[in-house]
């Protein structure tokens, strides 16, 4: 375990092997699960801000799940989460031209239109954040629907914190992040 300012970060951030493997998986973490993606307080008014920019690239189903249940949903547990088209993929999930699922908010920033990129917890995925009153747990969630992506990790040798290096620094900074690799790097 890794403890840096209030995070407490599980030994397997570092030692798991990860790298996304779309062309294997074809987006599935955007349709299994409970619920769509877990969103942040912060990020409600974001989406209300954005909807506009990224509807073009959304499916009509997509369109027609956030109109008749809103940019967001909070759910059972009073946690906020992305809509969902017939309980299954996110609302604001795209299938490109191979049938993989993409996010539309991050295909919208990758086009320019807007300057956020997609729901952190997307952004984060394989680890999940608790948070607790005086700390945040930073675990990898470890889902039979990614053993592809651990097996590529594995093959290329990028462990989870350097494959999440971009929105781990997102989340936490850059001084926390090189703290991470430093912390890593001398338990090694």
């Amino acid at each position: 375990m890794i403890l840096i300012d209030n995070t407490c970060i599980s030994d397997d951030v570092a030692e798991k092997f990860f790298v996304c493997n779309l062309e294997k998986c074809k987006g599935a973490c955007c349709v299994e699960g409970d619920l769509g993606a877990p969103l942040e307080e912060s990020e409600l008014p974001i989406l209300e801000e954005i909807y506009e920019q990224v509807k073009p690239y959304l499916s009509e189903a997509g369109i027609k799940a956030i109109e008749e249940q809103g940019k967001y949903i909070k759910d059972w547990e009073d946690d906020f989460s992305t809509p969902t088209i017939g309980d299954r993929e996110c609302a604001y999930a795209i299938y490109d031209e191979r049938g993989i699922l993409k996010c539309g908010i991050e295909q919208a920033y990758l086009d320019g239109k807007i300057s956020w990129k997609k729901p952190i917890s997307c952004h984060l995925y394989p680890i999940r954040i608790t948070k607790y009153d005086k700390f945040h747990a930073v675990n990898y969630d470890r889902w039979t629907i990614c053993s592809d992506a651990c097996e590529l990790g594995d093959k290329l040798g990028v462990p989870v914190y350097k494959f999440l290096k971009e929105p781990l620094t997102r989340f936490y900074g850059e001084e926390w992040y090189k703290t991470l690799e430093k912390e890593i790097e001398e338990k090694t």
